[in-house]
């Protein structure tokens, strides 16, 4: 690490948990984030600032008026430009530092595990409940942790899956993959602004966690936010033995 990194990330190297070490291993890693509005653009930007050495950038939509309310990662010039070109841009400027793979195809179970495999760890980032669900499997599949998070109307939640962890849930254990089951948008039902930036940094922090302080991490945790009543509410999820991913029913 030079001197310029050395002051660029000292703040957060004077941290015990974190430290030189750390920041070496942060530095080393590769986060792979699906998805580049409202829970993306944030966590993308805390990873890059923050000093991840990769990130591998997934979006196949491109830059709508109605995303610039929340997806902060883009602005009014980028109107009309695919997702993964204005992210890059804004990160560079950010970060010079951070490499960024960029990938606009739309991700399917044929492709997503050779991306997923570059990365040491996956942010679902996305609001579709079917894309959700091939993340989640993929994840168990081929061994990555898995930081999920959501936002609509004004609650949102986050939740870190880690298939190395006998103990770990996953996402088909909170919700069960029903064929023909259909999960709310926020194009449909809504969301407050300032929300997804709140969720979205709390995958960031979390992911960061992972790589430096595993320990600490919210492994097999759900973390439930009431934006209306500014609550919080941990919830401690089981391993569903049943789960058809990661119980002893699982389906490859």
């Amino acid at each position: 690490m030079d001197d310029a990194s050395l002051l660029r990330y000292g703040r957060q190297i004077l941290l015990q948990e974190i430290d030189i070490e750390g920041q070496d291993k942060l530095l080393r890693s590769t986060a792979l984030i699906i998805g580049l509005g409202g829970l993306g653009s944030p966590a993308a930007m805390y990873l890059a600032a923050a000093g991840i050495g990769r990130l591998i950038l997934c979006d196949h939509d491109h830059v709508d008026l109605s995303n610039l309310q929340r997806q902060i990662l883009h602005g009014t010039p980028d109107l009309g430009r695919l997702k993964v070109d204005s992210a890059a841009q804004r990160l560079e400027i950010l970060n010079p530092q951070v490499a960024l793979s960029l990938i606009s195809g739309r991700i399917n179970e044929a492709n997503l595990p050779s991306v997923m495999e570059a990365a040491d760890i996956v942010l679902d980032c996305t609001d579709n409940l079917e894309t959700r669900y091939l993340i989640n499997h993929t994840c168990f599949k081929i061994g990555r942790p898995l930081v999920s998070g959501a936002a609509i109307r004004f609650e949102g939640q986050i939740a870190v899956f880690d298939p190395a962890n006998p103990e770990s849930p996953c996402y088909n254990c909170l919700y069960q993959d029903v064929d023909g089951l259909a999960g709310e948008s926020c194009a449909r039902a809504g969301v407050i602004a300032p929300l997804p930036g709140i969720i979205g940094s709390m995958q960031a922090l979390e992911t960061i966690k992972f790589l430096t302080c595993p320990d600490r991490a919210m492994t097999g945790h759900l973390l439930i936010y009431d934006a209306l009543g500014s609550e919080w509410r941990k919830i401690r999820l089981p391993r569903n033995p049943d789960c058809r991913v990661c119980g002893s029913s699982r389906t490859h």
